[in-house]
């Protein structure tokens, strides 16, 4: 048994010394473990039993630590090992990192598992109000743990920050490109003759004349924006609406007080409430599709597979 002792000795010594440039790098978190263990039981065997581990293994744990801080923290007094003035000082320390080390590893136990994890989202103004909040609702029952985020902007500044990996995923109108990303078309939407409540529609729904002849309160810019110019386009003519503004809410408003007519996805008047506009399909129909917009080279973790699964299940 002895000799068995003594071989083993010899062996962590020797690992040491080939080792010990390492050892004086950095505070090692087993070192300080063992430390603690030794100067709370008052023995390199006690200590041993502890951690499932020879008495020359801990004896050279402790001395690998006292290496890299130049200092002795460990003294024997009588049979116990009892720490030194600077050990003394440094449990204090060594406790706190120890407790911080087990939290860190403790909070990444549910990323680990896939319980957690965070998704950022950039997206536009009606994307954002109508359809997001169910796929997020979809998603967070699946995932409790799931943190999102959504940021709100035009899609070139949605895109520009995905590509600067701020956001995880775009949910935008289409088209949109780049060299660096991948698009899948997830939803199809009809865009709607919005009117004051009581407006005539004509049968079978306004076409692009009559729409032009029309007061008309249109989105700003955006490639929705372009497909209604695109609509009511006829030769030789520019569209000039009477107003225009950033926000599909404040057209809704703006309508179901009388000041004009509009053409708006359906998800933003679906829920149109105490019947305050009109709503018709137009002749010919115009519809837009809202596409998931990732870089090439994402990561998929599983909140952002579930998020992604959430809105492929979408349905207005």
């Amino acid at each position: 048994m002895k000799d068995a002792l003594e071989n083993a000795a010899k062996e962590a010594y020797g690992y040491y010394e080939r080792h010990k440039d390492f050892f004086g790098m950095a505070l090692n978190l087993d070192q300080l473990a063992t430390f603690v263990h030794v100067a709370d039981l008052g023995s390199f065997t006690a200590a041993a039993d502890k951690e499932g581990l020879t008495q020359p293994a801990v004896s050279l744990q402790v001395k690998g630590l006292e290496q890299r801080l130049g200092v002795r923290l460990i003294e024997r007094v009588g049979r116990r090992a009892q720490p030194t003035a600077a050990g003394l000082d440094l449990l204090a320390h060594a406790r706190r990192l120890l407790q911080d080390a087990a939290a860190a590893e403790e909070a990444m136990m549910p990323h680990r598992d896939g319980a957690s994890g965070r998704v950022r989202i950039g997206s536009g103004g009606t994307a954002s109000i109508h359809l997001l909040p169910r796929a997020i609702s979809a998603a967070r029952k699946s995932m409790p743990g799931l943190e999102i985020t959504v940021h709100i902007g035009n899609a070139n500044d949605v895109l520009r920050d995905l590509e600067a990996n701020s956001l995880d995923i775009a949910v935008i109108a289409l088209p949109a490109s780049g060299r660096n990303l991948e698009i899948e078309p997830f939803y199809e939407e009809e865009l709607l003759a919005v009117a004051p409540a009581g407006s005539r529609m004509p049968d079978g729904g306004p076409d692009a004349a009559f729409m032009r002849d029309r007061t008309l309160l249109l989105y700003d810019g955006g490639n929705t924006r372009r497909a209604i110019d695109a609509w009511l386009a006829a030769p030789d003519t520019r569209i000039r609406p009477a107003m225009e503004f950033g926000s599909i809410e404040a057209i809704k408003e703006l309508v179901a007080v009388g000041l004009g007519w509009s053409i708006l996805p359906g998800l933003a008047v679906q829920r149109d409430r105490a019947g305050l506009v009109t709503t018709s399909s137009l002749q010919p129909k115009l519809t837009r599709r809202l596409g998931m917009v990732l870089r090439r080279d994402k990561h998929l973790t599983r909140g952002l597979r579930e998020m992604m699964k959430c809105l492929r299940a979408f349905e207005g």
